[in-house]
């Protein structure tokens, strides 16, 4: 699975004009996910964002985590995040898991999260969504499980 992290100051989701999710300080994460991806990617994906040290101790390194900081999550299913970008100028989604597939392991990942963390907040599966956040740094980490 792939996991694209923005340290935020805040973020939300929106679909039809709904907000559908949102948080303060924490951080945002865009997931993708790919055909040979499973629950032990989803565990392994959602078990390294919570402990990434991306988040400023009291000397301004990044030396803490979310789960550190008490940080807020809001987890985005985005497909487009395991496209095939090699050749030409369009993207193929071929490398992306089947919808079925993708849905699946992003609620597990989304239950994996909430377990750990006790909240997290998210996205619609399949929806049209409009994404808005302040990036805090900027900060963007690309990781996979």
């Amino acid at each position: 699975m792939i996991g694209l992290l923005q340290r935020v100051s805040r973020a939300d989701v929106t679909v039809d004009g709904q907000r559908v999710g949102a948080i303060g300080p924490g951080l945002l994460v865009l997931i993708g996910v790919r055909p040979i991806d499973n629950e032990a990617s989803a565990h392994r994906l959602v078990t390294r964002l919570l402990q990434y040290r991306i988040f400023p101790d009291e000397a301004g390194k990044m030396n803490l985590s979310l789960a550190q900081t008490k940080g807020q999550l809001l987890l985005v299913p985005q497909f487009t995040l395991a496209a095939d970008t090699a050749k030409g100028l369009r993207p193929g989604f071929s490398t992306a898991a089947p919808p079925e597939q993708g849905r699946r392991l992003f609620d597990v990942a989304v239950g994996i999260a909430r377990e750990k963390l006790g909240a997290a907040e998210t996205g619609v599966f399949g929806a049209h969504m409009q994404v808005s956040l302040t990036n805090d740094g900027p900060v963007t980490i690309w990781l996979e499980s």
